[in-house]
């Protein structure tokens, strides 16, 4: 049976098989110990990872809670989703995502958002069945290694109960740059 339960800093040295190796030049440059470190001390309910009976973790969210209430963008992130090669197809990413969504509903946001290569269909077609829609694009979101050029994301969305209207699903006509995110 699959438990899904709050991340722990011992969970940092668990992730070999879902991020290929603790210490692989994806974890030491995308994020890091310190950066996984800020999230569990500020957004605690918002990481989440699903174990094995085993103890090997299957998978984990991370994210967090941003933006004006003012305004109407007071949202739940989704900052990672990872689910292990061998535990995908189980339906854990769409728990996990359910999870985040459920927290974000409880801390009164309007909407859950979260950005994707638009490369990657396979994670795109997952959002739009789990009810996100392309909100924007957004230029050159994604730096490239090896001297390919940079790559563009999709800042996709799902409207929470609070947005009764759906105001922050409605897409954007134009593209953004990174810069122009707030």
């Amino acid at each position: 049976m699959t438990t899904l339960r709050p991340f722990t800093c011992d969970d940092l040295f668990k992730f070999n098989n879902i991020t290929h190796c603790l210490f692989s030049v994806t974890f030491d440059l995308q994020y890091g110990i310190p950066f996984y470190l800020q999230y569990l001390a500020h957004w605690p309910e918002y990481f989440i990872v699903a174990e094995a009976p085993g103890g090997e973790l299957m998978g984990y969210i991370m994210g967090k809670a941003e933006g004006s209430v003012a305004r109407e963008e007071w949202h739940g992130h989704v900052t990672a989703l990872s689910v292990a090669p061998e535990f995908r197809r189980l339906g854990l990413a769409a728990k996990l995502m359910e999870m985040l969504e459920e927290i974000s509903e409880r801390k009164g946001g309007f909407f859950v958002d979260l950005f994707v290569r638009v490369s990657n269909q396979v994670a795109v077609n997952m959002y739009k069945r789990l009810g996100y829609s392309v909100y924007r694009t957004v230029i050159e979101y994604y730096s490239a290694s090896n001297g390919e050029p940079d790559e563009d994301a999709y800042d996709m969305r799902k409207a929470l109960s609070r947005d009764t209207e759906k105001k922050s699903i409605v897409p954007l006509p134009h593209p953004v740059r990174p810069e122009d995110i707030e």
